[in-house]
């Protein structure tokens, strides 16, 4: 039965999260909001909705571990998992921002949460707040420096004709689904630990945390598939931070998250840092500034131990 309310709540988050970010471009169409700005602020903060409502519900539910590994779980499995079999479909170009921009921003966010979860064991308000300071600052600058002819492909200028009751309508849908997905999804995945015998972290980095990867990887593969520029490596690192800043910045700011198991500090957050640092020697490497067909099966084989060392290690 738990393993029903999981795929009922991946079920949910996906309808949810993608009301949710209709509704919202729509609402930002009305009140006069730049095709830009939409792409980079309303439908990055609507698509990390599922992640978001996830962690909220594992930490308000006294599982903090899911909190806290469903966005580390989340952010390897971007890099490993989606960029690694979207590279396999067709190889990826890698522009500068990635290295002069995108990159380093990621690289520190993830050491800042790092530093902030091994200080005191916990994620506090203080601190979630100032995770998220940082994103409104990061997008401030992207808005600013973005060219004002820059069109972002994920905003469908027909959504600036919605109906105001359609627009209602479609944050109803989005709002409930994603509320009744995230407490399914938390709800099952913690019987499911208990049954199998492994610690909810375990839960959190694997089953969660690809489960809430997989519209970003259905989306990027037919991209690639359809050979589309749409997808980019700024798009996945631009998640991660989002992932790091909004999903765990603001469920801190509603409760503080502790750090309840301690493979998170030893292990897991140091394979999320170690996925993202690689990331600079694969695009300097011949091919350079291109994540090939072979990188990406490096990518996936990584992924793979990471997942084998997971469950072998996480038994309780």
């Amino acid at each position: 039965m738990s393993i029903l309310w999981v795929i009922l709540g991946f079920i949910l988050l996906v309808i949810g999260g993608e009301f949710l970010v209709r509704s919202s471009v729509a609402l930002s169409f009305k009140f006069s909001i730049s095709k830009m700005v939409i792409g980079m602020t309303v439908v990055s903060f609507a698509t990390s909705a599922p992640e978001l409502l996830v962690s909220l519900q594992a930490a308000l539910s006294g599982s903090p571990a899911i909190a806290i590994n469903n966005v580390v779980g989340s952010n390897i499995a971007n890099i490993g998992l989606v960029l690694g079999i979207t590279a396999m479909v067709g190889a990826i170009a890698v522009d500068k921002s990635f290295y002069k921009l995108n990159w380093p921003v990621m690289m520190v966010f993830s050491i800042v949460l790092y530093y902030f979860l091994k200080n005191d064991n916990v994620l506090t308000a203080i601190e979630g707040g100032i995770l998220f300071a940082g994103l409104i600052t990061f997008l401030v600058y992207l808005i600013r420096s973005a060219k004002k002819d820059t069109v972002s492909e994920e905003v469908d200028d027909a959504l600036a004709t919605v109906s105001n009751f359609k627009i209602g309508l479609w944050l109803l849908i989005g709002a409930a689904s994603l509320y009744f997905g995230s407490e399914w999804l938390v709800e099952g995945s913690k019987e499911i630990a208990r049954s199998v015998g492994v610690s909810e972290a375990v839960i959190g980095v694997s089953l969660i945390a690809i489960g809430t990867s997989v519209p970003e990887l259905a989306a990027s593969v037919i991209a690639a598939a359809k050979q589309e520029k749409a997808i980019s490596l700024g798009n996945l690192i631009g998640s991660n931070i989002f992932n790091i800043a909004s999903v765990l910045g603001l469920t801190s700011l509603v409760k503080p998250i502790p750090v309840t198991e301690p493979q998170i500090l030893s292990n897991d957050i140091f394979w999320m840092l170690g996925f993202s640092a690689i990331l600079i020697p694969l695009i300097f490497l011949p091919k350079r500034f291109q994540i090939s067909r072979a990188k990406g099966f490096f990518l996936v084989v990584c992924y793979g131990v990471f997942m084998f060392l997971v469950f072998t290690h996480g038994k309780l």
